[in-house]
């Protein structure tokens, strides 16, 4: 295997590992006043993973490594620990240090108002100092010095986590390939819209499209969720959270893949956009040079142009349509789903509403 292969296949330890192993040391100085430069931890299943840490003021400190996954925006980010003796019956409190969220809205894995530390670093957390002090009541302050910085570049101001960064990790480990968390992401922020009591979701694709729904639709509440690639996922879950109606809104460069039936609409997986568009245009009947036209447009935003200046922007009303109709279809007409196409100045193309 060359080099580029290993550097891309290694794994990594999580927030949440490096969280339980300066915590286990913070409890070592604590129960001994020695200063341990390496500490062993344990997930859930057993498995060790042994980790440097240092001391930096009141806390000890691990290193994040994300291993190959060089998307991880906290690679490198040093996870700070400090455990305290508080008067209590045998309880261990958990407590946000700088750079560390706190969750504000309901519908996560953690209640409003507790840190964001997640459920399974907790436990990890908890087993390490009991390991080390395993009959006293233990506060554990988590800290993250950058989190704040950190954390506008992940979905946490979309979660109502406000402050810094979550501490995560379910198996402790990270694995070269961050899909499934961004998935896992998505199926958090749809579960806050619900238990905010919103039955009606507006989907957008990304921050322009977000703000370009807002404004159409004057929405000011939090029932507007990013998808990203991933509109079937998205469209998946809210059927299972029971939503009542979504509308999705988008660009034709994003929405024109959906209508081709193409639920993941990442330029490596998917495309077809042209070719849908010249179907729906061809049953309109448009000329044969038309179709010939947008088949060889350099962009859909030219593609754009002809039409309008053709005269068949209708084509958008019956696209969107069609969209509304795929969806409902992919989730088996669990809910109703509206479409909306927009150009890039936010003016509406088309739309169709269930």
């Amino acid at each position: 295997m060359c080099d580029h292969q290993r550097n891309t296949l290694r794994f990594g330890v999580t927030t949440g590992t490096c969280a339980a192993a300066a915590a286990k040391a913070s409890a070592i100085f604590l129960a001994s006043g020695t200063t341990p430069e390496s500490v062993t931890v344990r997930n859930l299943e057993g498995l060790e993973f042994s980790l440097d840490v240092f001391r930096e003021g009141e806390y000890f400190c691990a290193v994040k490594d994300s291993g190959g996954d060089r998307s991880d925006v906290t690679d490198g980010a040093k996870i700070l620990a400090r455990v305290e003796v508080i008067d209590g019956e045998n309880d261990i409190v958990f407590m946000a240090g700088k750079g560390v969220g706190v969750v504000t809205l309901p519908g996560l894995k953690i209640p409003p108002g507790e840190p964001a530390i997640n459920p399974v670093p907790r436990e990890m957390i908890s087993r390490a100092v009991r390991e080390v002090i395993p009959r006293k009541s233990l506060r554990v302050t988590i800290s993250v010095p950058n989190g704040e910085e950190l954390a506008r570049k992940t979905f946490n101001p979309r979660l109502g986590i406000i402050g810094g960064i979550s501490i995560l990790g379910t198996t402790g480990i990270v694995k070269p390939m961050n899909e499934k968390a961004l998935l896992d992401s998505l199926t958090l922020e749809l579960s806050m819209i619900y238990s905010l009591g919103h039955r009606e979701i507006f989907i957008a694709f990304a921050g322009t499209g977000e703000k370009f729904t807002r404004k159409i639709f004057h929405v000011e509440g939090k029932n507007v969720i990013q998808c990203g690639n991933y509109p079937g996922h998205v469209l998946d879950e809210s059927a299972k959270f029971c939503f009542t109606h979504a509308t999705i809104c988008g660009h034709p460069g994003k929405l024109l893949k959906v209508s081709a039936g193409n639920f993941i609409t990442h330029s490596k997986v998917a495309d077809g956009r042209l070719e849908s568009l010249c179907t729906h245009l061809a049953l309109m009947g448009a000329s044969q040079s038309l179709i010939r036209r947008i088949y060889h447009s350099n962009t859909t935003n030219e593609a754009i142009d002809i039409i309008t200046a053709e005269r068949f922007s209708d084509v958008w009303n019956n696209i969107a349509r069609v969209i509304s109709a795929k969806c409902e279809e992919r989730v088996n007409k669990a809910m109703k789903i509206s479409t909306v196409f927009f150009d890039n100045d936010g003016v509406i193309l088309g739309s169709y509403y269930a």
